[in-house]
């Protein structure tokens, strides 16, 4: 059994070191074609077999930590608790 968590983490090792510079690869790529949209002062460019687009995004959130420091009960009574398990492979 020993050997085959060997041999499981060695392959996650593996391809996580793969997915890493794939990672790097695509985020270079989506940074070029940024800078040619912003150069080209556009939101889109469409290719031969694909089409990028690059537009703002507005979204709005509450700023808890205002909310907890001036509103500190209502803060508390809509603050719900959850819980996860978090996986860490080094």
């Amino acid at each position: 059994m020993k050997n085959n968590i060997d041999e499981i983490m060695k392959n996650l090792a593996e391809y996580t070191r793969l997915q890493e510079e794939t990672s790097a690869i695509i985020d270079s790529l989506k940074d070029e074609l940024k800078a040619i949209m912003t150069a080209q002062n556009t939101d889109v460019l469409q290719g031969t077999e694909h089409k990028a687009s690059y537009k703002p995004v507005s979204s709005s959130r509450i700023d808890t930590t205002a909310l907890k420091k001036e509103l500190p009960e209502v803060a508390a009574k809509y603050t719900r608790e959850t819980v996860t398990r978090r996986f860490t492979f080094a």
